[in-house]
């Protein structure tokens, strides 16, 4: 099966590139595919980033406004997904969600470190190639807090100027 390549390009921080996982998540890999062509993640920020897990984006503006999108089926084991059996290792892209399990949409992590208590629980769909001092220097970023109800937010805005779809 063919693993399309996507980069994404940060400003100021440089491009990841990622190779996606059809046979493991085909929804979620098809949605963000869908997403990038649409250009929905450019201008989007970088949101939560908490060292030595994840880096967290692909629902807000530099300006803090929530982008939406249309939710999707979760696609992992913990939600009767049982042929997605990629580990939350170093480096690998997954669908964040809330409390209800087919909430994913548009807002994804990339993994700092490996995280197996993830493993089953969260859609895990590809994987970061190239570009780790990317994932590196932005875990590295100072946060804080953004109002009462988001935490780990970077002070300074980390923002993907655009995503695309390398290879099919």
């Amino acid at each position: 099966m063919n693993h399309p390549i996507i980069k994404i390009h940060v400003e100021g921080f440089g491009t990841m590139t990622a190779e996606l996982y059809p046979e493991v998540a085909p929804l979620t890999v098809a949605n963000f595919l869908s997403l990038i062509e649409k250009h929905f993640f450019d201008g989007l920020i970088f949101h939560r980033v908490i060292p030595g897990f994840m880096l967290q984006g692909g629902g807000y503006t530099a300006d803090m406004q929530h982008k939406e999108a249309d939710a999707i089926k979760g696609e992992f084991a913990a939600n009767g997904f049982k042929t997605n059996t990629l580990k939350h290792t170093r480096g690998v892209l997954s669908m964040a969600r809330t409390n209800d399990p087919n909430s994913a949409s548009s807002q994804f992590f990339i993994m700092h470190e490996n995280a197996p208590y993830l493993d089953g629980q969260y859609a895990g769909f590809g994987k970061v190639t190239e570009g780790e001092d990317v994932i590196d220097a932005i875990a590295n970023v100072t946060t804080g807090n953004y109002g009462y109800y988001m935490q780990d937010v970077p002070m300074e805005a980390v923002v993907i100027k655009t995503m695309e779809i390398v290879s099919e």
